[in-house]
């Protein structure tokens, strides 16, 4: 299907250092958030204690905090409402003690002059836990990119690699620009957004390259930004349809799926936009930038042509016996 029907390529690297200016500034400033503000940890990371409680009613939640702060473990308890005013959720920090004890039907007692209400959940990690999937979770991150730089060595050529891994690190460090500047709260769930963010960056960044390397194979033209332009405005149809299916898939998610998935979908969202963006103006023009040679690239790909011919042919003179 094409959306878009055009007469001549769109001038995409032509504007492609005003729009790595404006890369630039949004990765310095998420980076700058990073290291000032930092992470709102979740009880996945921190550790702690989470109760969520179901009132029939509204819940009162001054009244809540004011009980809560008759007893010494639960005084510095951080209270919200969670997805509804009947829910809420109870946050405090664990301790040794606390892990040994039912916390939820202590909770319960606690808050029995406050309503009807039910225990629906009790959460509980350690400190030392929580240090450990944050560990892990950056393990598992710093291994998918050098997996990622790996494969596309492989499979492209090393520029295309670097550049790919670029646009990864693009697209990670706005999203994680995000979720700082929204206050959003990183846990497991978070650690998984990023992770698919990756997968989805990639593929969109792949089928760009894909289209490069057929149409420098194809256009005769040796000037590697027109073969750009005329490969991304192909392929423009694909990415901006794709992208708006996923993009509206992800927005439902975000309105509609409540407070248990709303950093996952979030952070997703920010993802495909971002994605599919540096797909055209990240991930092309640094493979311009790092003076990737096309007259070199179609002379070793007429060299391995050769040398594939010529090994049809001695099997061919084989199953001949000519040989």
């Amino acid at each position: 299907m094409e959306l878009f029907k055009y007469k001549k390529p769109i001038g995409f690297m032509d504007a492609s250092k005003r729009f790595g200016i404006f890369s630039l500034v949004l990765v310095i400033f998420s980076w700058g958030l990073l290291m000032t503000k930092g992470f709102n940890y979740g009880i996945d990371f921190a550790g702690g204690t989470l109760i969520q409680v179901k009132y029939e009613a509204d819940a009162p939640i001054k009244k809540i905090r004011t009980e809560l702060k008759k007893d010494k473990m639960y005084e510095s308890a951080n209270v919200t409402y969670f997805g509804s005013n009947q829910e809420v959720v109870i946050r405090i920090k664990s301790s040794s003690e606390s892990v040994d004890k039912d916390i939820g039907a202590e909770v319960q007692s606690l808050l029995k002059d406050t309503g009807k209400l039910e225990v629906r959940r009790v959460d509980i990690v350690g400190a030392s836990i929580g240090q450990e999937f944050r560990n892990k979770g950056l393990m598992a991150m710093f291994l998918a990119i050098i997996g990622i730089l790996a494969y596309i060595s492989f499979r492209f050529e090393w520029r295309f690699a670097i550049a790919s891994v670029m646009a990864l690190i693009h697209d990670i460090s706005i999203a994680i620009g995000a979720i700082i500047l929204m206050d959003v709260e990183v846990n497991l769930d978070i650690l998984a957004a990023l992770l698919t963010l990756l997968g989805y960056s990639l593929n969109d960044t792949i089928i760009v390259f894909d289209r490069i390397r057929e149409g420098i194979r194809k256009i005769k033209d040796p000037d590697l930004a027109g073969i750009i332009n005329e490969s991304v405005t192909r392929t423009l149809s694909r990415t901006v349809l794709t992208s708006l299916t996923t993009f509206f898939v992800v927005l439902s998610l975000y309105l509609f799926g409540g407070e248990i998935i709303g950093g996952f979908s979030f952070t997703l969202l920010v993802g495909v936009v971002v994605g599919t963006y540096s797909s055209i103006f990240v991930a092309s023009p640094v493979l311009l930038w790092l003076g990737f040679d096309v007259r070199g690239f179609r002379a070793k790909e007429a060299e391995k042509l050769k040398r594939d011919k010529e090994k049809e042919k001695m099997r061919a003179q084989y199953e001949q016996g000519t040989l």
